[in-house]
């Protein structure tokens, strides 16, 4: 499908350069979030604890786009059909995702970025590797903005596929227009995965996931907005993105 993986994996991953970014979260306790299922909108403020606090974002490499059926077929071996190629691949859990990470490392040859036990599931980071990697949520919210202020980086319906647009169904990836620095589907079309745990005190390990859906109506649909799920949870509209650290040599 891929003449060199090397350089469709070189092609799509885009700089992010150092920076902050300030995230915001309004906790409650739902414990579960899919694709009909509504919580926590922006906008739904009651029985609900704000956090604001910091992030300071050192520089990293994003793909462009979130990973789509094909590359997920490759390296994990799966068949694909042409029509769906294109597509974002979904119904992937977040452990899913950590292991297509180690998967496309070994492949091209790069330290794996996670160590993960088999028995225990538990995932730990390895400082230093140059694998793939999955966004920490304040890098997903800081490359999603690129330099604006706003909810969003652009019109909806120029920048995203959600309820109102996607005939519900995800989309082929890079359709719609790219962020300022060149980044698609940031907004909508697929949920996000990303490494970090939501509240480990009161969630245990349920993880966050960005961005919006085709699903998702549109004021869930922005580079703020935060939600959580389970690890082991997969459905027709999450997805995940990938990473790579730039490490010192």
């Amino acid at each position: 499908m891929f003449p060199n993986l090397y350089d469709h994996l070189k092609e799509i991953m885009v700089y992010i350069p150092k920076g902050e970014t300030r995230l915001r979260d309004f906790r409650n306790e739902q414990k579960w979030i899919s694709s009909n299922y509504k919580f926590g909108m922006p906008g739904s403020r009651k029985n609900l604890k704000e956090l604001i606090w910091d992030a300071s974002i050192e520089p990293f490499f994003l793909a462009k786009y979130p990973v789509t059926e094909e590359l997920y077929a490759v390296i994990s071996g799966k068949n694909v059909s042409t029509t769906e190629a294109r597509k974002p691949v979904v119904n992937v859990s977040w452990m899913d995702a950590v292991l297509f990470c180690n998967l496309l490392s070994d492949e091209l040859g790069f330290d794996k970025f996670y160590e993960i036990d088999n028995k225990s599931k538990e995932v730990v980071c390895i400082d230093g590797a140059n694998g793939f990697r999955l966004p920490t949520d304040a890098e997903w919210q800081f490359a999603c903005k690129a330099n604006t202020k706003g909810y969003r980086y652009g019109e909806m319906d120029e920048i995203a596929w959600y309820k109102n647009n996607s005939l519900g169904q995800p989309h082929h990836v890079g359709e719609k227009m790219p962020n300022e620095w060149g980044l698609y589907d940031m907004i909508g079309n697929v949920w996000e995965w990303c490494w970090d745990l939501y509240d480990a005190e009161t969630f245990g390990n349920y993880r966050i996931i960005r961005g919006g859906s085709w699903a998702e109506e549109e004021r869930g649909c922005g580079a703020t907005c935060r939600r959580k799920s389970m690890p082991d949870f997969h459905i027709d509209d999450i997805g995940f993105r990938i990473a790579r650290s730039i490490i010192d040599v």
